[in-house]
């Protein structure tokens, strides 16, 4: 039976009612505007403080808002009158992408191998390092921060707030042994990944019998009480004046220095700092890599199944002999161990850590691209680590928009009310993330088609 087309009379009365939605929204956020954006404060040369109107800035936000509550609401509309909703990508898009997964891995994995040289080729030497230290290395980083976390919250249904404190335990790992006892950055790697994941299973112990908002609660103070001796006990981690100093990776004994025994003179090359940054590079891809590697083997040992029966329903988990404290522990563990590594591969690359590197808003970033990805899925956690942590550093180079909004607009400084914006956009177009499909890892004898209605979002 074919759809009735709508009479201009419904259409205009939606118009309407989409309009006064959107005019309610707008007129809440110029209330909301006043008290924070539409004055700016800054101080003269007597030291008194001024205030400089913005209400220019004030007019963006409203017209924002006004134009994303009007298209919202007419989509909500379509939805509620039966109508196909309007959609971002066209149908079937995700499900292509998946079927054809092992070739998209291979384009991906041949990009990130060659990403140096098409950086060198497109930026040239001085440029290049730019690119590859703050978008390659800086994003790879937080890739494998959120393949770790995957594994518990992802995998195993256990929400942890706290996942900032097996990154510091790494790091300040690293940092404390090689400048103490000398030891190479190859010897402190997998120890920092031992050290961190004992504390994960130290964290496991006394949260076995929680779930949900109390289990996030207690991770949530794990890490705040990780900051806070690293901050306090100044004798063992120098406090706020934080670790200098931190010895450099070598390139098996050679170092990126300009020293006759360094890299360059070794092999007759001209002397860059670019050589370390793509050392580090392949290293910190390799360590992502085998976060992936491992994940993906352990999803289809029984371990992995029995964290995905522990993410589905406990109790019928452990009505099934699985041991939900096993269970737990191996996830936290794990999850911690590659929080380690990335640790320890911040402080090598940094040379300095402090606690303020490990605030709770790195666990906030970390677990919103778990979340926003799609819980469980590695090519989720891949794609919301490059759209948040890329994007915040190309607002760097949207120097052009000062032409627009005058020479004191900073991109910068909104980066938190877009990480939020983009948020809340996630949520209401995708709700279970943007890779929301959960394939199993065990079938039983062979895959079976599935209803649509069973697995719709917010219903399955």
């Amino acid at each position: 039976m074919a759809p009735v087309s709508q009479t201009p009379a419904a259409r205009q009365a939606d118009m309407v009612k989409a309009l006064k939605e959107a005019a309610f929204a707008a007129l809440v956020t110029f209330g909301l505007c006043i008290p924070i954006i539409a004055w700016g404060t800054r101080q003269n040369i007597n030291n008194v403080l001024e205030l400089d109107p913005r209400w220019d800035a004030v007019a963006w936000a409203v017209a924002i808002v006004f134009v994303g509550r009007f298209v919202l609401a007419l989509r909500q509309l379509k939805k509620t009158e039966g109508k196909p909703a309007v959609r971002l990508l066209p149908h079937g898009t995700l499900g292509f992408f998946q079927r054809h997964s092992r070739i998209f891995s291979l384009f991906g994995l041949g990009f990130l191998l060659t990403f140096p040289i098409i950086a060198i080729n497109l930026a040239g030497w001085g440029g290049a390092l730019k690119w590859i230290d703050n978008f390659g290395v800086q994003i790879l980083i937080y890739v494998m921060l959120g393949w770790g976390l995957n594994i518990v919250v992802g995998l195993a249904g256990l929400l942890d707030l706290g996942y900032v404190a097996f990154y510091a335990v790494g790091a300040y790992s690293y940092a404390l042994l090689a400048k103490n006892f000398g030891l190479s950055f190859w010897i402190l790697l997998p120890l920092s990944g031992i050290l961190a994941a004992f504390w994960g299973m130290l964290l496991g112990f006394p949260v076995l019998r929680l779930r949900g908002d109390y289990l996030a609660i207690v991770t949530l103070a794990f890490g705040e009480i990780i900051r806070l001796v690293l901050i306090n006990w100044v004798d063992f981690s120098n406090g706020y004046a934080g670790i200098s100093g931190i010895p450099r990776p070598t390139f098996f004994g050679i170092p990126f220095t300009a020293a006759d025994n360094g890299f360059a003179a070794v092999f007759g090359l001209e002397f860059s700092p670019l050589y370390r940054t793509i050392f580090l590079y392949y290293v910190i891809l390799a360590l992502a890599l085998l976060t992936a590697f491992v994940t993906l083997r352990l999803r289809r040992l029984p371990v992995g199944r029995a964290w995905e029966a522990l993410r589905e329903d406990e109790i019928a988990c452990r009505s099934l002999g699985i041991n939900t404290t096993n269970t737990k522990l191996t996830a936290f563990s794990l999850g911690a161990m590659f929080g380690g590594f990335a640790g320890s591969f911040f402080a090598a690359r940094q040379g300095f850590i402090s606690p303020e590197s490990f605030v709770f808003m790195e666990s906030a970033i970390i677990l919103a691209i778990v979340v926003l990805g799609g819980m469980g899925s590695l090519w989720g956690c891949a794609i919301a680590a490059i759209a948040m942590i890329g994007g915040t550093e190309l607002l760097r180079e949207l120097d052009w928009l000062k032409q627009i909004f005058g020479p004191d607009f900073d991109p910068t400084k909104y980066r938190m009310l877009i990480f939020g914006f983009a948020m809340v956009a996630v949520m209401i177009w995708k709700p279970r993330g943007l890779i929301s499909t959960r394939e199993p890892t065990a079938f039983l004898k062979e895959k079976k088609t599935i209803s649509a209605d069973m697995v719709q979002e917010g219903h399955g």
